[in-house]
């Protein structure tokens, strides 16, 4: 996950509020339960400690979401009376609606809520031309349709010399058809920055269509065995993305396996563990942190300062760097605060789980990094 949507959250100090809002029940009766959640949310607040101002801005935030509620939920992060960022959630937050106030804004969870959500278009195609649709988690919409060449497109079964000639016309057409269909592909891709394309048509026609793309795009092509005319359910839709989300944590727990064991100098390309993060995070080498959401280090106590960098096992280990202020944090928190000051990344491994055993980061936290 590309976490740098959240600079504007370390741009200024805490403590914070994080709220994340369930809005996945859609009845007659949300407008009154959406009321009744601000409620709630601003006496969690409240009763944590936070200040009058933050408590209405959150509050007056979940009450907007009355009229028009997101399908499945928004995070709310706010400060002195003000709401500094309000990201859609892609999944139903598991608990259901949260509160939380903390010297560091509670991002984490966004890894399993807002992270890995592929962004793909569903190519229809036939020998006429193609429909685009552009398909998330927050839904679908029309991303933009191809009117190839229209005659002649039917073969014939005669033998003679004209109907073998007009035969080639059709595959001419086809095969001008299957191009400008890619061409239109390629650059709704640049335009949307879709991670997945998937092609649905005859086997032929979907072919011709693929072998015409570019090759940057190989790997994000998926091709969908269904006939001309049908449409992919959205189970089906549904499966291809979450093939693709398990496909890449897949690959990165293979790299930080491959990483962490330790060269012939007795240095390793990955670490995991409080202290080793906390060191490396310090040292600006966070590449990409892994975290498994059941982890028992990831609520584990860490001390922060004001500044990114300064982040340590035990509080006397900041004043010894010479900080005057310390707050004590999660270090989930406070990592995820050091990989957006870096330009790093972050992973959730919550979908490969089942059948990795204990091949996990220990206590649930691991990094790949910059260098050894």
């Amino acid at each position: 996950m590309d976490l740098a949507f959240l600079n504007p959250l370390y741009e200024q100090s805490g403590p914070w509020a994080s709220v994340y809002v369930d809005t996945s029940q859609h009845a007659e009766d949300t407008p009154h339960e959406l009321h009744l959640t601000a409620q709630a949310m601003a006496r969690d607040l409240k009763d944590q400690g936070a200040d009058d101002a933050t408590c209405r801005a959150v509050e007056e935030a979940i009450e907007a979401l009355r009229h028009s509620p997101d399908p499945y939920g928004r995070a709310v992060f706010a400060r002195s009376g003000e709401v500094v960022l309000d990201p859609l959630l892609a999944a139903r937050p598991p608990q259901g609606s949260l509160a939380v106030w903390a010297p560091l804004p509670r991002v984490a969870p966004l890894l399993d809520l807002a992270g890995e959500d592929p962004v793909a278009i569903v190519a229809y195609i036939d020998r006429r031309g193609a429909d685009f649709e552009l398909r998330s988690a927050l839904g679908r919409q029309k991303a933009g349709a191809v009117v190839g060449r229209q005659h002649p497109l039917h073969r014939t079964s005669s033998a003679d010399w004209s109907e073998r000639h007009f035969q080639l016309k059709v595959e001419n057409t086809w095969e001008h058809n299957a191009a400008e269909i890619a061409d239109a592909l390629a650059v709704c891709q640049d335009e949307t920055r879709a991670d997945l394309l998937i092609l649905v048509g005859d086997d032929r026609e979907r072919r011709e269509v693929h072998d015409r793309l570019p090759k940057r795009l190989e790997e994000r092509v998926v091709e969908a065995s269904h006939g001309t005319g049908s449409r992919l359910l959205d189970t089906e839709v549904e499966q291809v993305r979450a093939e693709r989300v398990r496909a890449r944590v897949t690959a990165e727990l293979d790299r930080f396996r491959a990483s962490r064991a330790p060269d012939d100098e007795g240095r390793a390309g990955a670490a995991e563990g409080v202290p080793a993060l906390v060191e490396a995070a310090r040292e600006h080498r966070l590449q990409e942190l892994l975290l498994r959401p059941d982890g028992p280090d990831l609520h584990r106590e860490v001390w922060i300062g004001e500044d990114p960098d300064q982040l340590a096992v035990r509080r006397t280990e900041l004043q010894v760097l010479g900080e005057q202020h310390s707050w004590s944090a999660r270090a989930d928190d406070a990592l995820l605060r050091s990989a957006v000051a870096t330009d790093a990344t972050a992973l959730s491994l919550a979908p490969v789980l089942e059948g990795t055993g204990d091949d996990t980061p220990a206590g649930g936290l691991g990094a790949l990094l910059r260098w050894k």
